[in-house]
Order: structure tokens, then sequence, then C-alpha cells
């Protein structure tokens, strides 16, 4: 029998992501790099030489951090195995720093996967901030795969493992209108 942690949930998607980021870098795209998270080791097994017990040291804030085009961008990913995706997946201080972040003009956004439909999705930091309101002012604590907006699912093209770049064009776009 394996165990399994939930620690590695998400690793199919990060990869994804990381394939892609690095052929944007490769064509000149964009430069974006996966934040570590920080963690303090406490226990090691010295002949496997793995870490047996860590804790962390801080708390995260976003998964990806870097700049397309001259546009500072940050995201995280998230994967949710059904059509409802519920809010507790995603940290205040994660949101604060998201929300900082836009107010110094960058671009934040989330990469959804829904598993169980096979859809990739671009959330746009204002969406999710959105519900986000939504739940602090007594409403739900999560939203339905019905409330996307199918002009940000992310189709894989050949020879692009998740071409998040066009929704982000279509984000940039609607915050010019």
């Amino acid at each position: 029998m394996s165990w399994k942690t939930r620690g590695l949930r998400g690793s199919e998607l990060e990869d994804l992501i990381n394939r892609t980021n690095e052929e944007y870098r490769e064509k000149g795209l964009a430069l974006i790099q996966k934040i570590p998270t920080p963690i303090t080791p406490v226990e090691f097994d010295k002949e496997s030489r793995t870490i047996k017990l860590a804790y962390f040291d801080q708390k995260s804030t976003v998964d990806y951090i870097g700049a397309v085009q001259g546009i500072p961008v940050c995201f995280d990913a998230k994967e949710c195995a059904v059509d409802t995706f519920t809010l507790r997946n995603i940290h205040e201080h994660q949101v604060a720093f998201m929300k900082d972040f836009e107010a110094q003009g960058g671009v934040a956004f989330f990469l959804l996967h829904y598993t169980g439909r096979d859809i990739f999705y671009y959330l746009p930091f204002r969406k999710l901030y959105g519900f986000w309101q939504r739940y602090e002012e007594g409403g739900r604590r999560s939203f339905r795969f019905e409330e996307t907006d199918e002009r940000y699912y992310i189709t894989p093209a050949l020879g692009m493992y998740l071409p998040y770049l066009e929704a982000l064009q279509t984000d940039l776009n609607e915050r010019d209108d």
C-alpha cells in the first residue's frame, strides 16, 4: 500500500506549467520562476539522504512570479476534482499579497485545473476577489464551474503544454476597457 501526502497535489499541473514556462523563456516571451516554499528540516534519514520531518518557515504567497513582455505577473496553481471550487484552498495572506501586487501595477491570477472535466482555466484575480468578497459578506465559500468565463479556458496546443498567455492577453484587454 502506498502512502500519499497532501503536498504532492497539483504536481501534474505544476509540471505542465513549469514546462510551459521553459518554452516561454526559450522563445523570449516570458520569464516566470517557481517560488519554492521555504522549509526548515528537523529530521533526516542519513541513509537515503532525505528529509523525514520539516516545518514551513513562513506562509507562502504564490507559486509563480515573473514578467511577461515587461508586465509583472504572479499566480498560483490549483486543482479541483469537482465542479465547485472551495475558497478554503486559497489563504487570506495569498489574497492580500495578490491585491497588493496588482496595486503596484502587476497582474495576478490563478491557473485552475478542473480534473473531472480536464479543463484548464485562467482565473483573473479580480474575479477571485469578487468571490472572496461574496464569502466575506456572508455568501458561499466557493464558486461553481458555471460561474467561470469560457473566454479564459486554456486549450493545450501543439508545441505548448499550457498556453496561458492568450488568457493573460484577454485579461489585459478587459483591463483596458
